[in-house]
């Protein structure tokens, strides 16, 4: 193609770094398949409840499409509002304990979407070393000066924002953002130490909380309501495509800034309502977590068990915390080859490499899914160790 020369160098730049990627396409979502008669191990998956599949959510999609049609056919403020999507959003409110909610196209959208519309040029946001890209670039779109602390280190956001406070302004906003779990690290954020700096700086506290939606908290409604923390975090980001297995995102918040993202947030002004099929699939994915509070705790303990024996077998899972466990390996290339071998062994894991993590800290990031038993995850554990050995990593 035309003017399209400078390309083929970059490709090329990336393969010698050890960061091209390229996609799998695989015969179904979910954390088990079989390729060519043979199964594997999905941990690259974030289906964690295992409800993509449910016959239930697969049954409302389906009844949810064929009532509305298979597309919203306008923007929500023109036509696209469709009576499943008030219900969905009375039913997120309603479930993360907030007065309204607004759902956006994918979570990234929702990221990026409430961050371009409360932060402007004149405000500082203070956001934690390791937070998603997506909110990075929320930030980026904003114009806001931003201010990043070192991973969870509240020490360093408080004097952060002492020095800020001295040349704020009347009217200048702070905002601090996190990730209540942490999407390649797999630990926790200290809520409740950021809520006492937000609230001492007199500044708005926004939480990601895609990976805890639907495992942690009362009925999985996630970190901020497990720590009772709702009136002192302004607003929360989630996901419908991770625990909830369907697809769209979403901010939980007060009503005033429900108007606001309705108003002004381009994102959600300038894109198609959710399809009805995915409204569908979430309602039901909801209903079936509130039912059954066991689906969270049952995933944290496999979890646990599997964590526990990787680290008996001297495999190094970070700080793991969560369902979400990675195995630190370092450079890009042995990462690739371990991979490979995981692959060879009939289980899927992603190298993740830079720019997701930081440079010289490639890992195998391991999802645990509701898809995955006690056995899977033991004799898992034993392949992980092997391939390892293998690469000179134990």
């Amino acid at each position: 193609m035309e003017n399209e020369s400078w390309i083929t160098p970059l490709l090329r730049q990336l393969q010698a770094d050890g960061r091209e990627r390229t996609l799998n396409v695989l015969p179904r979502a979910g954390g088990r398949f079989s390729i060519d008669g043979r199964e594997y191990l999905n941990f690259s998956c974030n289906d964690y409840l295992d409800l993509s599949r449910d016959p239930r959510v697969l049954s409302r999609a389906a009844e949810t499409m064929s009532r509305y049609g298979a597309g919203a056919g306008a923007s929500r403020l023109v036509t696209g509002t469709l009576a499943c999507h008030a219900e969905l959003e009375a039913a997120l409110a309603s479930f993360q304990s907030y007065p309204a909610a607004i759902v956006f196209g994918s979570g990234c959208l929702a990221n990026v979407g409430v961050l371009s519309t409360v932060l402007g040029r004149s405000d500082v946001v203070f956001a934690d070393r390791l937070v998603h890209a997506t909110i990075i670039d929320g930030i980026v779109l904003s114009r806001a000066k931003l201010c990043r602390f070192a991973h969870n280190d509240i020490e360093q956001l408080d004097s952060l924002m002492t020095r800020a406070a001295a040349a704020r302004r009347p009217g200048f906003r702070f905002l601090v953002v996190t990730e209540s779990v942490f999407s390649m690290d797999g630990d926790r954020a200290p809520l409740r130490a950021l809520c006492e700096v937000a609230s001492r700086h007199e500044a708005m506290l926004l939480v990601d909380e895609a990976h805890a939606l639907g495992v942690f908290g009362p009925y999985g409604a996630g970190l901020v309501r497990e720590h009772g923390l709702g009136n002192r975090v302004n607003a929360c980001t989630a996901t419908l495509s991770k625990a909830l297995g369907s697809y769209g995102g979403f901010v939980a918040c007060s009503t005033e800034l429900q108007a606001l993202l309705i108003n002004r947030s381009r994102p959600f002004l300038y894109s198609t309502g959710l399809p009805p099929a995915s409204v569908g699939a979430a309602l039901a994915a909801l209903e079936i977590i509130r039912a059954a509070p066991h689906l969270g705790p049952t995933l944290l303990a496999r979890a646990e068990l599997f964590r526990r024996q990787l680290r008996e077998l001297g495999l190094n899972v970070m700080h793991s915390e969560s369902h979400i466990l990675p195995l630190l390996i370092g450079d890009n290339a042995t990462a690739l080859r371990f991979s490979a071998r995981l692959k060879a062994k009939g289980i899927l894991a992603t190298a993740i490499r830079e720019p997701t993590v930081p440079r010289g800290t490639a890992r195998i990031r391991l999802s645990v899914t509701l898809a995955h038993a006690e056995e899977d995850l033991l004799q898992a554990a034993t392949a992980i160790a092997e391939a390892a050995r293998l690469e000179g990593l134990l």
